[in-house]
């Protein structure tokens, strides 16, 4: 089978497409055909060293994917061959990701793909959607489920709505009933958010981003979903409504920031971290139902009328599929295999 791989780090240029046998799944696992691979920022800045010496001597990279069930290992019974699935970390903790033809697996990293959603669709999830779907449910006075209604009078606050996080919490936000604002940078992020579900956008480059906020939620956002704290963080903390979370996934625009602690003292706010190697497998699980009920539902999908544009890359394009990424592609990036 093809792979792509890389022995040491770097940038992009270290990625080589090389033969290697095919794996077997063991117990609990599955063997999953990759039809379509995603490429999201943590595959680029694992590659590039940015989380440390490497973990294997050789890596297969790509948490997100979506094909068929090949093979099944002993004691699975919730999976069989055919099914069509998408992936969840398919390369934490483990040398081999989705850049390959053949991926194994535990059970508990794949989910089944609902009938009515295509690979690019499955293969977009993953990291975006269960990042998303994290950041929408840790609230004190939230769910920590997601369903239609569930969100019902809450006002959420999406940071960078036309990236792949921030397009998923407001597609998730809105089945489950939220009122969605969302900031952006340009006229054209603008209109992808909307496509989005985005029910007030706002540019951060016009005017006062903060009045136009109080202008559109005058009692405070209840959820803020940040994706660049450290030059957000004065923002949020001006928007948001007693008790609020602010909801971090990435640290775009900085490493760092600062708090006073007097004007924060008055907010009672939550500051959730949100990073899914870490969230434990319920945590995933949950997110993982929830989203393929949204799809399910079609109230999550990807394309431009979504507000998500699609990127493919074949897999022997991988290294320039990252690049993209890394460079700030709008949209999704896929490997077609």
């Amino acid at each position: 089978m093809r792979a792509v791989v890389y022995t040491e780090s770097g940038d992009s240029s270290v990625l080589e497409l090389v033969e290697r046998e095919a794996p077997e799944p063991g117990p609990g696992e599955v063997r999953v055909r990759i039809v379509r691979a995603g490429v999201n920022p943590t595959d680029w800045k694992f590659r590039a060293g940015g989380m440390g010496e490497l973990a294997f001597p050789e890596i297969v990279p790509g948490q997100d994917g979506a094909g068929d069930v090949d093979a099944v290992g002993p004691g699975v019974t919730d999976l069989a061959v055919g099914d069509r699935v998408w992936t969840m970390l398919a390369q934490h903790t483990r040398p081999g990701g989705t850049a390959q033809e053949l991926v194994v697996l535990p059970v508990a990293n794949v989910a089944k793909l609902p009938d009515a959603a295509s690979y690019d669709l499955g293969a977009s999830l993953g990291v975006p959607a269960v990042t998303a779907h994290r950041a929408l449910t840790t609230s004190e006075d939230g769910p920590d489920r997601l369903a239609p209604g569930a969100l019902d009078g809450t006002t959420v606050l999406v940071a960078g709505g036309a990236g792949a996080v921030g397009n998923a919490a407001i597609q998730l936000a809105r089945w489950a009933g939220a009122t969605v604002i969302s900031t952006v940078s340009s006229d054209e992020k603008a209109a992808l958010a909307r496509a989005a579900g985005a029910h007030h956008v706002v540019n951060y480059r016009d005017g006062d981003t903060a009045a136009a906020i109080r202008d559109l939620a005058p009692e405070g956002v209840d959820l803020v979903v940040e994706v660049a704290p450290a030059q957000n963080l004065r923002l949020d903390l001006g928007v948001i409504r007693p008790r609020a979370t602010i909801a971090i996934y990435a640290n775009n625009g900085g490493d760092e920031v600062t708090l006073s602690v007097r004007e924060t003292f008055s907010t009672n706010a939550r500051f959730q971290w949100v990073l899914l190697y870490t969230v434990g497998q319920e945590a995933l699980r949950a997110a993982a139902e929830d989203v393929n009920a949204a799809v399910a539902d079609g109230a999550y999908g990807v394309g431009d009328e979504h507000g998500l544009p699609l990127h493919h890359y074949p897999l022997e394009r991988t290294a320039e599929a990252h690049a993209a990424v890394e460079d700030g592609a709008v949209g999704k990036v896929l490997i077609s295999l």
